[in-house]
């Protein structure tokens, strides 16, 4: 009898190990090489499928989106092209003379019945014109185009800029989804492991520090969870914000565009920066203007030329004798004109004009100081988002190739060396968070390479990759 209960318990020991062991098995399994994502809604705080969770594939959010909702909503980008529209409007008016000065004139009226005296009272009207020497229209006009020129490059500079900072939400709101889409992978992988290890510790298999670890390591990833899609929201809003949108308006899970395979040569990118990026040609439209200003301040001592015309007409009474011999009074109107010339005399150059040409060369060196410091600050923009292009790059081809395969082979053996009871279930536990923990970083160096792509093309006021393409998604580790 005795031993007959002694053989069912070792039976039901046998059986309980075998279905626990199963359920631990599946369990640490149920994490994909490449979760499915998921998106969290922003008002609710649910969550629903991402393209690739099922057949019918739901629409995510591509980074040609993003620029072309920049383009049309930014405020910012309207402002600038605004401005750069009232420079050009600004441009034919420059080269005009200033308008001419139309009087009219009652000359010599007496008071107070406002009769023109006889002889001298007349009625006259007169145009003056005022007529700059020495080029000078034409310096304005140069000037006026230049300062235009200088304005329409900052409103693509503007562009450039915005276009860079969506890119930026765009890549880390992508970081940021698919993070959440492993933490929910994972919290549902402690959750399965937690009613695992508790099964096991009822039976006496297990022990009770497996389940508090599970409870333990729940818990933070729940904290995780939370404080990663309170960060989504801040994102989407910040997003929102750029596009002149409502912040809590629905943004889709963004989808990587394909990045370029080979990267340009460092001194390729400064050489095309240099020659089209907007905020260096603006800053050599300021110095062309102020080279002109220069010009234009030295001629500034050549008088300008005043010309005018004047019509005058008076009503006189003439006296005659008649046929009768008689004294006749006629009245009648005599009409007269003049032409005026005049010039401006520079009296006061030493305090006037002399202080222009001063004015003008400082502001020349500015300019040049200014385009000299643009250039600096590019190449040092170049060379950081180079350099955190190449990081991204290389790291993220490591991950790709050797760690993450690396580390789901550890998980492998780790689940073999469970089974004959070589390590304990924490060892495999550990393995398998740190393959999810590697995923993760694999999203963040995504992310950085795309903020690096969007920075370099920032640089240079050009596209090095297309917007529009979405990158496939390879099954095994994830790879892109």
């Amino acid at each position: 009898m005795h031993n007959r209960m002694a053989l069912r318990g070792a039976f039901c020991s046998r059986a309980a190990r075998e279905r626990l062991y199963t359920l631990a098995v599946l369990a640490l399994a149920a994490v994909p090489a490449r979760a499915t994502p998921a998106q969290t809604h922003p008002e609710t705080g649910g969550t629903r499928a991402m393209p690739g969770a099922s057949h019918t594939r739901a629409p995510g959010l591509r980074l040609g989106d993003v620029y072309d909702a920049v383009r049309s909503g930014s405020p910012r980008i309207a402002a600038a092209d605004a401005l750069a529209e009232a420079a050009r409007a600004r441009v034919p008016a420059a080269g005009l003379p200033p308008d001419p000065q139309l009087q009219l004139g009652w000359m010599n009226y007496s008071l107070p019945n406002l009769a023109p005296m006889e002889r001298v009272g007349m009625t006259q009207i007169q145009v003056m014109q005022m007529l700059p020497l020495g080029g000078k229209l034409g310096l304005s006009k140069g000037i006026a185009r230049s300062e235009a020129s200088a304005r329409q490059n900052r409103a693509g500079e503007i562009w450039w800029e915005t276009r860079a900072r969506g890119a930026m939400l765009f890549y880390e709101l992508h970081e940021i989804d698919q993070s959440l889409a492993v933490m929910r992978e994972t919290l549902r992988l402690l959750s399965d492991i937690r009613k695992t290890a508790e099964a096991m510790y009822r039976v006496g298999e297990g022990r009770q520090t497996d389940v508090l670890r599970a409870q333990v390591e729940i818990a933070r990833m729940t904290e995780d969870t939370l404080r990663m899609h309170a960060m989504r929201q801040g994102m989407v809003a910040r997003l929102n914000a750029l596009l002149d949108r409502e912040p809590d308006a629905d943004v889709a899970t963004p989808e990587l565009p394909v990045f370029p395979t080979n990267v340009p040569p460092l001194d390729s990118l400064r050489q095309v920066a240099y020659a089209t990026r907007p905020m260096l040609r603006a800053a050599a439209d300021d110095l062309h203007a102020s080279e002109q200003m220069s010009r234009l301040a030295r001629r500034e001592l050549l008088p300008d030329l005043q010309v005018g015309i004047q019509y005058g007409q008076a009503g006189a009474t003439m006296t005659s004798v008649g046929t009768d011999g008689m004294p006749m009074s006629e009245r009648k109107t005599e009409r007269m004109g003049s032409l005026m010339i005049g010039a401006s005399v520079p009296i006061f150059a030493g305090s006037r004009q002399a202080k222009m040409r001063e004015e003008a060369d400082a502001m020349q060196q500015m300019a040049s100081a200014d385009l000299a410091s643009m250039r600096a600050d590019t190449r040092a923009t170049l060379g950081e988002a180079y350099a955190g292009l190449m990081r991204a790059r290389n790291l993220a081809r490591l991950y790709r190739t050797t760690i993450l395969p690396q580390a789901e082979a550890t998980v492998a053996s780790a689940l073999s060396a469970y089974r004959v009871g070589s390590v304990d279930f924490m060892t495999l536990l550990d393995n398998r968070m740190a393959v999810n923990k590697y995923r993760q970083e694999l999203y963040a160096l995504e992310a950085d390479e795309g903020a690096a792509w969007a920075e370099l093309e920032m640089a240079i006021g050009g596209e090095l990759l297309d917007p529009n393409t979405v990158a496939g998604v390879q099954a095994a580790g994830g790879v892109r």
